[in-house]
């Protein structure tokens, strides 16, 4: 597997293309956004880690330029900043996934795994999941409802997937805060119901068959 990494910092960039490299990846590095833009739109990659805080283009403005440029390769996405604010901010610009830093090298194996394994799945009936009038398609990471495909944002998706994989059973806040976002959120976050609206409105808060109910005191159910 191809792995470009973009990141500034030659400690931690070594650290990183030394575990991969023993690991069987082959690492390309690029030690700034400029860099990493050329080598990301110029060369055919498996997955792209690119850290947020970066000289030249930051990670934030890096990730807007690839997929304007439709580079559809799974980004992870490594940051310091580890407020519930920073790491929506770049799973909205594109990125597939995020580590905060400082982390674990078996964790970053294990998300690049994760979404080495969404890249090469090819679509087949058990890709599609039917909820009612909508269609995700999860080998093609879209969403159709009566015939018209729904853009969603990253975040937005993955929540949607989990939601309709879970179809018909009460999902707390905090089941969806681990297996949607993936770390330890402070409790008091509101970023769950937010998302959960966004997701209403863009699946049609006026359609008369609402997929998405409240459930008083313990979270969130879709059901047809």
């Amino acid at each position: 597997m191809k792995v470009l990494l973009i990141e500034d910092e030659a400690a931690v960039a070594a650290m990183i293309r030394k575990g991969l490299s023993e690991s069987g990846y082959t690492v390309t590095v690029a030690p700034d956004g400029n860099a990493g833009l050329d080598m990301g739109t110029g060369h055919s990659f498996d997955i792209m880690i690119l850290d947020i805080m970066l000289p030249g283009i930051n990670g934030l403005e890096l990730c807007k330029r690839l997929r304007k440029e439709g580079i559809d390769t799974p980004i992870l996405m490594l940051t310091a900043l580890g407020t519930t604010e920073n790491i929506v901010t770049g799973l909205d610009t594109g990125a597939d996934d995020y580590l905060v830093k400082p982390f674990k090298f078996a964790e970053l194996e294990a998300r690049i795994r994760s979404l080495g394994r969404r890249k090469m799945g090819s679509t087949s009936p058990a890709d599609l999941i039917q909820i009612g009038d909508i269609t995700v398609n999860t080998a093609a990471r879209n969403v159709v409802r009566n015939g018209q495909e729904i853009t969603l944002t990253s975040t937005e998706y993955r929540l949607l997937e989990f939601m309709v994989r879970n179809r018909g059973r009460v999902l707390s806040r905090v089941e969806l805060l681990e297996n949607v976002w993936g770390i330890d959120f402070n409790m008091g976050t509101n970023v769950v119901d937010v998302y959960v609206n966004y997701l209403r409105k863009k699946l049609g808060n006026d359609h008369d068959r609402k997929l998405i109910h409240t459930v008083i005191g313990m979270g969130y159910i879709i059901k047809d």
